[in-house]
């Protein structure tokens, strides 16, 4: 064995050992601060997995290159077994009196050449022995490494990583001040960057970069200002002057952080670094990002800014938002930094009561901010929880705030007693998730910032369409009557009236998509975020809830749920909830950009998914928490006896759903007729399908009522339908003058169809009237109603006009004067 295998074998055991004696202390002893240290140190000592990795990879590209030559080696010796066949296949092509001269040479030389092909493959033999013990060794020194950083992360988190609190630590923290502020240490660390400026250009070109942005600044804030007065004009606005304006905010506010985060470079990439300049430098690397963020955020929130005059925020609001910022950056970044510091300083100070009082300080500044945002008492979401008060930060608000004061205060008490890495863990995840909401917020706003743009470049465009089409038919119209020809009322009626573009109906859309796309966005965000954290939670796999029944082979087994089971159900169902309410919305918007479908037919698909993803949600959820058919069949037959006897209707109910949601009959928004009632389908459910009367009045009709029942569907294939005006006129009347006259108001009716053409009939004598009936026919259903009062009204008014009387019912009244009439008085 090779001296690198023998020695990644030996580290191997020596991890394994390590394992099991840690495992059999967890089991006797517990958790405690020593041991809590003792896995600190057994974390810091672990060989680096990602070298041994790389290394293995190459060691994968050796084998090969071995393996070929081998091969290669054995292939020519093969050939060289027969010492005089290999030199006549040599000397093939030459005279028989050369052969005769050389063959013996050659001889000698395949002699030679065979001894040393032998040498060469069995010292690459050996090599790829050595190769493959070493591959293997390594292989298995992952292996420990990995089991050990599983162990550790499951572990880790939940222990005392530092002393419990004392009165000597606090006394101690003067001194540690002192510590931290002595001059000695920052005169190395001047230093150190003095020496970094000569050697590194990096180091240079990062000042050059800062300076220089630092002295543009104002000129960058002039650029903004004069681009949020470009916005402010509509019809010079251009959402590219909103990407300008970001473009500008992050400019000015990357001076500082950018040389924050290029000092902690050049200091921990220093060979002359000392233990307090490599603290240092990983203080100042962890927290430029979140310099820059506040930054950013900050620069926004100016006055003619991006947030105020791009994203249209209320001026008080930005104002306050700027405060609380600045008061954020002014405790958190410099109480970040002392505890980051001495937390790195060194492993005595790592418990320090200094570095402690710095993350309570830390945490307490978001506490305060979270306040400050959450507090039904402050301005700062005042403006924007009136604008959305059905949203979830508004209405949800004061859970937010319980949640943004209990989590700073639970992490600043986890500090305290003394679990420094737990407490510095969460907290890290929990500003990582911070920028993470930061920054959604951002292009949620840019998003819709779009959004309206886009909106508003198609009114423009329309309404301009509309002009230039109206002045064209104008023209023509002036034209004809120049020439003296007819102008086609019909034709250019038809060009101006073309349909427009639903603008609110395409912003409803374009926000369901918005609002379906950062719900998700954010889930992958929180999941990068908190992945890290989810195996220390292994512990909920030690807890049984209850335990059923599975087969191994041949064999029953009694398999555990556990409380993570559990746990990942509820899961499981919260996803199904949110995903069954806004994966349609988003399907809809698919099918309504790529495929031309109706209304009818995208709620169809709409309504399927939502099914089929709850279907699918709670099976996945009944599987993870061990419900399986034989568990359940009891349920199935209790319910197969219920559905024979009182259930049959609602079971009918559901397959007839099916069937209008396939064969459809009815869609949403057809105009149906049913028993006696008219209406418009609103919705189609499970149960029963929703029809809102003309009084505004809401149906709910069971879906068998469709399937078995006498339906009238007045738009199922066409919304063509026919209206039949009937109206009588006195006997003495001009009938054909009337007849002209109903047929004129039908023409003169934009709505009325050409084509079927109206028509106007005498239908009967009357009692007391000549009856007319005016038949013409309508293109919508939206129409119907309008197009009836008016042709009533233009039938009345013409009429009027006319003189032409419309009957009205008389009676004849004869009274037989043949005899006295008794005619008496009576008092009550």
């Amino acid at each position: 064995m090779t001296i690198a295998g023998q020695e990644a074998l030996e580290a191997a055991k020596r991890i394994e050992d390590d394992l099991r004696r840690i495992r059999e202390k967890i089991e006797v002893a517990g958790l405690s601060q020593s041991f809590g240290q003792i896995l600190f140190e057994q974390r810091r000592l672990l060989p680096d997995e990602r070298k041994i990795r790389k290394e293995a990879q190459a060691r994968e590209e050796l084998i090969a290159v071995a393996g070929l030559k081998q091969i290669q080696d054995n292939e020519e010796l093969r050939r060289l077994r027969s010492i005089s066949g290999y030199v006549e296949q040599l000397t093939s092509g030459l005279r028989k009196d050369e052969i005769v001269l050389i063959r013996e040479d050659l001889e000698e030389l395949a002699e030679k050449r065979r001894e040393l092909l032998g040498k060469e493959s069995s010292q690459n033999e050996a090599y790829l022995r050595a190769l493959g013990e070493l591959d293997f060794n390594q292989n298995r020194l992952i292996g420990a490494v990995e089991a050990f950083d599983i162990f550790l992360a499951e572990h880790l988190l939940w222990v005392r990583s530092a002393p419990p609190p004392s009165i000597d630590m606090m006394l101690a923290v003067p001194s540690e001040i002192y510590q931290l502020l002595a001059p000695g240490h920052w005169l190395e660390v001047s230093q150190i960057l003095l020496s970094r400026l000569k050697q590194s250009p990096v180091m240079f070109l990062a000042l050059l970069v800062s300076a220089f942005l630092l002295i543009k600044y104002r000129l960058l804030h002039e650029k903004l200002l004069r681009t949020g007065k470009k916005v402010i004009k509509a019809r010079n606005d251009e959402f590219g002057y909103t990407l300008k304006a970001l473009a500008l905010t992050l400019l000015m506010a990357a001076p500082w952080p950018l040389l924050t985060g290029i000092t902690g470079w050049q200091l921990s990439s220093s060979p002359q670094g000392t233990d307090f300049s490599k603290a240092l430098s990983h203080g100042l690397i962890l927290l430029s990002p979140a310099f820059f963020y506040l930054k950013s955020f900050r620069t926004m929130c100016l006055p003619g800014g991006l947030a105020q005059v791009h994203f249209r925020w209320p001026e008080s609001s930005t104002k306050a938002l700027r405060y609380q910022l600045r008061i954020l950056m002014l405790t958190f970044l410099p109480a970040g930094l002392v505890a980051i510091t001495i937390t790195r300083f060194s492993s005595a100070e790592f418990g320090s009561g200094l570095g402690r009082l710095a993350f309570v300080v830390l945490v307490m500044a978001l506490a305060y901010f979270f306040y400050r945002l959450f507090s039904p008492n402050q301005t700062t979401l005042q403006d924007v929880l009136e604008r959305n008060p059905t949203s979830a930060l508004a209405r949800f608000r004061m859970l937010w705030l319980v949640l943004a004061l209990l989590l700073p205060v639970f992490l600043a008490v986890l500090a305290v007693l003394g679990f420094l890495y737990t407490a510095g863990i969460l907290t890290g995840s929990l500003v990582e998730t911070l920028w993470l909401l930061l920054g959604l917020i951002v292009i949620h706003q840019m998003a819709v910032r779009w959004l309206l743009m886009t909106r508003r470049k198609l009114a423009f465009e329309a309404a301009i369409e509309r002009r230039r089409v109206a002045l064209k038919a104008g023209e023509a119209a002036e034209a004809a009557h120049q020439s003296g020809e007819a102008v086609s009322v019909e034709s250019s009626q038809h060009q101006v009236d073309e349909p427009e573009i639903d603008l609110f109906a395409l912003s409803d859309e374009s926000r369901k998509l918005l609002n379906t796309a950062l719900p998700l966005l954010s889930l992958v965000g929180l999941w990068f975020i908190w992945s890290d954290i989810l195996p220390a939670f292994g512990w909920l796999d030690t807890i049984s809830l209850w335990h059923y029944t599975g087969t191994a082979g041949d064999q029953e087994l009694l398999i555990p749920v556990t409380l993570r089971d559990f746990l990942l159900g509820m899961t499981i169902l919260i996803i199904t909830i949110v995903a069954s309410k806004r994966f349609p919305a988003l399907l809809e918007i698919i099918l309504l950009q790529r495929f031309k479908t109706t209304s009818g037919g995208r709620y169809a698909a709409t309504t399927l998914a939502r099914y089929s993803i709850a279907v699918i949600g709670v099976l996945l959820a009944l599987s993870v928490i061990g419900a399986r058919w034989s568990q359940v069949q009891w349920l199935a037959a209790a319910l197969s006896v219920g559905i024979g006897f009182g259930l049959q209707e609602i079971v009918a109910n559901f397959i007839s759903g099916l069937i209008i949601l396939f064969e459809r009959p009815i869609r949403v928004g057809d105009v149906v007729t049913i028993g006696d009632t008219d209406g418009v389908v609103t919705r189609i459910q499970i149960r029963a399908t929703t029809i809102r009367s003309w009084d505004r009045l809401e149906l709910l009709v069971p879906n068998k009522e469709f399937i078995t029942g006498r339906l009238l569907n007045w738009t199922l294939s066409d919304q063509t339908t026919r209206l039949r005006i009937p109206v009588g006129i006195a006997y003495d009347s001009d009938v054909k003058k009337a007849m002209a006259l109903m047929n004129e108001a039908a023409l003169e009716n934009s709505a009325v169809l050409d084509d079927p053409e109206p028509s106007v009939v005498f239908e009967a004598f009357g009692d007391s009237t000549l009856q007319l009936m005016l038949r013409c026919f309508v293109g919508l259903q939206d129409d119907r109603m309008p197009t009836l009062t008016a042709l009533h009204e233009a039938i009345n008014d013409k009429f009027h006009e006319a003189g032409i009387v419309m009957a009205f019912p008389q009676r004849d009244v004869h009274l037989n004067t043949s005899q006295a009439l008794d005619v008496r008085i009576k008092r009550d």
